[in-house]
């Protein structure tokens, strides 16, 4: 296993893309004022990268993260930064937290509104894509905890069992790309 790094990456002043419900931006909210309250409007994503073996790269968050941290999520789930194209994004982002990189195919986008308590909410504007690791993880510690690879049916089981220890965009984009993309998966 390759080491880990340790670096920062993001900060709650970097400018996002706000959205409207239909994906056209309409202006840039910082990272923290996106987050605060019940959330602002944002456009994000998440990846699912998985091995050739068909397992699933789960991470856990840094518990340094204002929400959710120490939850399992998906493989990397950020936001793309103002004036920023969504490849460009997800292809930083992707080597940012995992140092990796991966075959990424756009699937679906949706909207979903998540709060976490007095520290804020999501309300994004999500792309989903799945794609197929082409090199090994070497985490950033600042953006993760841990990680590890999951066969679907072991994931399955262990979202019924422990819900909660899971992020609420992965348990709602793995519900649907389960049941409306399953020929995309492996």
């Amino acid at each position: 296993m390759n080491q880990p790094r340790h670096e920062n990456v993001s900060s709650e002043s970097e400018a996002l893309i706000l959205v409207d419900e239909n994906d056209n931006e309409i202006g840039t909210i910082s990272k923290a004022d996106a987050h605060d309250a019940n959330g602002t409007l944002h456009r994000a994503f998440s990846l699912f990268i998985f091995n050739d073996k068909g397992e699933l790269l789960l991470q856990q968050r840094s518990a340094e993260k204002r929400l959710w941290g120490g939850y399992w999520s998906n493989s990397c789930c950020s936001h793309p930064r103002a004036g920023e194209k969504m490849d460009e994004a997800i292809h930083r982002r992707l080597e940012q937290e995992l140092g990796m990189s991966a075959e990424l195919e756009f699937v679906y986008k949706f909207t979903y509104q998540a709060d976490f308590g007095e520290h804020g909410a999501e309300h994004e504007l999500c792309w989903v894509y799945v794609g197929r690791a082409m090199s090994e993880v070497q985490a950033n510690t600042s953006e993760i905890s841990d990680w590890r690879w999951i066969a679907p049916a072991a994931l399955d089981k262990e979202m019924a069992t422990n819900p909660e220890r899971f992020t609420p965009w992965f348990q709602l984009e793995w519900e649907r790309l389960k049941q409306d993309f399953a020929e995309r998966l492996p």
